[in-house]
């Protein structure tokens, strides 16, 4: 998948989030293009290394663990970025499900 079509699926993603969940909001739509470009760098760069050095608990916990990393990078995203807000972690997890979710209907399409 191409950066342009990542960053595509991202800004789809992050709108439904938002349409859907509350507590979880753009003040404008240059926060969400943002918000959608950092999210892309940290899926990218740091999430990997994140997810190899919490291995073994990933191990232990059958995978549960690699679902906390994601939404503490969904929330990482939100501290970083001004104008985009999560309201708490219930609603960064159900954010993190819903967007996983859209990210593999549309990684599906692509294929």
């Amino acid at each position: 998948m191409n950066i342009f079509l990542g960053l595509i699926i991202n800004i789809i993603s992050l709108m439904v989030v938002s349409y859907l969940i509350p507590g979880f909001y753009f003040v404008d739509f240059r926060a969400l293009l943002v918000a959608a470009v950092v999210i892309g760098i940290i899926n990218s760069f740091i999430k990997p290394v994140l997810q190899l050095i919490a291995l073994p608990l990933s191990i232990v916990t059958l995978g549960l663990f690699a679902f906390f990393v994601n939404v503490a990078l969904l929330w990482l995203a939100a501290e970083i970025v001004p104008g985009f807000q999560i309201q708490n972690f219930f609603t960064a997890a159900v954010a993190s499900v819903v967007m996983a979710l859209i990210g593999a209907f549309f990684h599906k399409m692509d294929h």
